[in-house]
């Protein structure tokens, strides 16, 4: 029998990804000398929040199966069927990593050719003949 880690309150569960230190032109980057730099995870889990919320429509700001990104010292890591999870607050994750094609500025306010994004950068190309 296999064991789900079920998070409470205003907590999530994130497996964390190996992070990509060569880049597609094949330079290695090595690790940061002084901090750790900030992770990245995939969410498996979230929990329901916290009472006053749902009063003030506040709602999880994640969803399992978002990609994101977190400090080397945020929450507890615990270990689960030999894999190891790490459990923290909604609160201590520094983002959600979001494709450009996503980008809800661009989805809800269409560019004009030659315009650009000022949230996600996309310039939309101009139409020639």
């Amino acid at each position: 029998m296999r064991n789900q880690l079920r998070p409470l309150f205003d907590r999530v569960v994130i497996k964390e990804l190996e992070p990509d230190r060569v880049r597609e032109s094949g330079l290695v980057v090595p690790a940061g000398t002084h901090e750790p730099p900030p992770q990245h995870g995939i969410v498996l889990a979230v929990g329901q929040g916290l009472d006053w919320w749902q009063h003030v429509g506040v709602t999880m700001p994640v969803r399992p199966g978002d990609h994101v990104v977190f400090p080397a010292s945020a929450g507890a890591w615990v270990e689960v069927d030999e894999e190891r999870l790490l459990v923290c607050r909604v609160g201590e994750l520094l983002g959600v990593l979001e494709s450009v094609r996503d980008c809800r500025r661009c989805a809800e306010h269409p560019l004009a050719p030659g315009d650009t994004c000022s949230v996600c950068g996309r310039t939309q190309r101009l139409i020639t003949d």
